[in-house]
């Protein structure tokens, strides 16, 4: 009996098909990448990822590639090409496979794009288990691309060129599913969406920038990966990585077929409007400032941490520039030694390794809702710090000196120090708790033998699973959490405040969402497993609870107070102008039911100042600006089913022209 394979590879495009066009970049922008092996039917479709290639614009559904055919197997796919249907089928669903690898190898689990939502006759809501991302290469005639989380699905489109440069011809296409950065980029915006779906509600100017950040650093980080086009950039920049270079820019051809004249985004500059010529962009701390629009003020965050990345790798790779230099640091011109090209670009290669898992371990270590750039500094400090305890690099340092240069800080904390920006632990909250509330019965030993029957580890949650177990096993556990913390005894009630809640009917506002029994709700939306392997070799298994509340908000401050002293409950269908909502997210050990972190909103559901915060953002007060619809933002929230509301990044996608 012969094993299957333990791979497949498959020949896709470094950049785009641009670059293939030109002497200096043509032999780096042919890459064969190593596809974990999966059985695939026609499309192709496999466990993860279901490729429909029907062009609505004109009518037709091009032949779906067989990667399973001898032929495409012995010559590792199909040749790059610039216009073959089969070609760019094949580009996306190797691309959106090494992207979903990326996820999972830092999370410890198997990924799971967001639940559908089906409503019932009695108008309550399930979750439907969604196997599949739809990726549609060629959906729409225009220049744009976005992840659609009503369809769960990507949507690349394909546009003519109609300026004339040294790098476009008119009258030929553009194919957005043909750029690497492109579809790492929108696969990266539906893996978020399967962990955190409230980023999805704009609440903040950070929440909707931070969905492009974190898309965007996960398509620049991954230029790394790959051996030739890294020792390329290294020998350009000899060695630096801090001038202009392929590694730090994202989507060229898109950015100069919509006349940008460069790049989409590049992360240590850009071309100056004036002189025509590349500029370093230096830290501002004061960048944020009136930068509200969803991309511009994203790439602040971008700037940040690869400006942490090019510190961690300057100090890494000190000693080879001393040694290649006879001790003064600076390098002859002219080409780099191959031998220092290439330990420069394993240094390189290993320290961007480093920083992107750090970024995509943190999305485990944020809020469930409402998030902020210091959130995110937050738990990226928090989840390196259970990785490594000991930061002898000082990685977690360069992380908190970057992202203060550039004015990113967290709310709420008393200094930049490492100890008041990592998260807390339970044992934290617990004591703080006990100090606050005397009739706290503890002791804390028999709080947390009440966890036993609801955070024990039941179920097989390694990276072999079958997903949709594991996803029936997470909502089990969802509904033993939501009935412990609001129906158990008096401990799960201890723990609901512990964690931020608002449970108790007379402290919650009358627009708190309440159930029949006239109790203020609750939602445990995911119930996680996380893996991980810290660097000494150790196993650290948690169980991620992602928990939330809502409350219906109204423009009107008159109509808001009104609402909230209202004697009777409100009905159900009353909404309000919008949403407001707050939670945490846990970690539990299942092992010894530690509550190991707790990362709660800045608020609860009763605070009235964050609640504020919401509708000033919302309204555009205080030039909190753009809002990623401008004026329409706050229309969208009255009308429920709002094109605006249902498909977010079309439209924040559509203004990157």
């Amino acid at each position: 009996m012969i094993d299957n394979p333990v791979s497949r590879r498959l020949r896709v495009l470094a950049f785009d098909p641009s670059l293939s066009t030109r002497l200096e970049t043509q032999t780096i922008n042919e890459l064969t990448l190593s596809i974990p092996w999966e059985q695939l039917t026609l499309g192709p479709v496999g466990e993860y990822i279901e490729v429909v290639d029907y062009d609505p614009a004109s009518g037709v559904f091009y032949d779906p590639v067989d990667l399973d055919h001898p032929y495409l197997l012995a010559q590792d796919g199909l040749p790059p090409s610039e216009s073959n249907p089969q070609f760019h089928q094949q580009m996306a669903y190797a691309v959106a496979m090494t992207t979903i690898r990326q996820f999972e190898r830092a999370l410890g689990r198997v990924a799971f794009w967001s639940d559908r939502s089906e409503r019932l006759a009695n108008g309550r809501y399930i979750d439907q288990f969604v196997r599949r991302l739809r990726i549609y290469p060629h959906a729409l005639r225009d220049s744009n691309a976005y992840y659609s989380p009503s369809k769960k699905a990507l949507l690349f489109g394909y546009f003519p060129i109609a300026l004339m440069d040294e790098y476009n011809t008119p009258g030929t296409l553009v194919f957005n599913c043909s750029s690497h950065d492109i579809i790492a980029h929108e696969v990266t915006h539906a893996l978020l969406d399967g962990v955190h779906p409230r980023f999805n509600e704009p609440s903040n100017p950070d929440v909707y920038a931070f969905h492009e950040a974190f898309a965007d650093i996960v398509a620049l980080f991954q230029h790394f990966s790959y051996p030739a086009v890294l020792e390329s950039q290294i020998n350009a920049t000899q060695g630096s990585l801090q001038t202009e270079n392929l590694l730090s820019q994202l989507a060229q051809q898109f950015g100069r077929a919509t006349g940008r004249g460069s790049a989409i985004r590049d992360a240590p500059g850009g071309v100056d409007t004036e002189t025509g010529e590349w500029e370093p962009r230096k830290p501002d701390p004061h960048a944020l400032e009136g930068t509200y629009e969803a991309h511009d003020r994203g790439a602040i965050l971008v700037a940040a941490v690869f400006r942490a990345f090019l510190l961690i790798y300057r100090a890494a790779s000190a000693d080879l520039f001393r040694i290649a230099s006879s001790g003064t640091g600076i390098l002859p011109e002219g080409s780099l030694h191959p031998d220092l090209a290439r330990r420069l670009a394993k240094e390189a290669a290993k320290c961007a390794s480093r920083v992107l898992q750090m970024c995509i371990r943190a999305i485990d270590y944020c809020p469930p809702v409402n998030i902020t750039f210091g959130d995110f500094l937050r738990g990226i400090l928090t989840a390196d710090l259970d990785y490594v305890p000991e930061d002898t690099a000082g990685y977690r340092t360069v992380f908190i000196q970057s992202f203060r240069e550039w004015g990113i800080h967290p709310r709420g904390v008393s200094s930049m120090g490492i100890n008041e920006l990592i998260w807390p632990s339970g044992d934290d909250l617990y004591n703080d708790l006990v100090n606050r509330v005397t009739d706290v019965a503890g002791p804390k030993d028999y709080m947390k033998k009440n966890l036993l029957n609801v955070a024990k580890k039941d179920t097989d949650w390694s990276l072999g699973s079958d997903r949709y177990k594991v996803w029936q096993a997470q909502a089990q556990l969802r509904k033993k959490f939501w009935r412990w913390l609001l129906a158990g005894d008096n401990y799960g009630r201890y723990y609901a405040e512990l964690f931020g809640l608002v449970i108790h009917d007379y402290l919650a506002p009358r627009t708190v969402y309440r159930n029949e029994y006239n109790e203020p709700t609750i939602e445990v939306h995911a119930v996680r497993p996380a893996l991980r392997r810290t660097k000494d070799g150790s196993i650290i298994t948690d169980l991620v609870v992602e928990i939330t509340q809502r409350r219906r908000g109204y423009f009107d401050h008159a109509e808001q107070e009104k609402m909230d002293q209202q004697g009777d409950p409100l009905p159900r269908d009353e909404h309000g102008d919008f949403i407001y909502r707050a939670g945490a997210t846990i970690l539990i050990d299942p092992a010894t039911q530690t509550v190991r972190r707790v990362m709660r909103t800045q608020g609860t559901i009763a605070n009235n100042d964050e609640l504020e915060r919401v509708r000033c953002f919302l309204l555009n007060i205080n030039n909190q600006g753009d809002n990623a619809f401008d004026a329409g933002l706050a229309k969208s929230f009255r009308l429920r089913k709002s094109f605006l509301r249902n498909e977010p990044f079309a439209l924040l996608h559509r203004r990157m022209e």
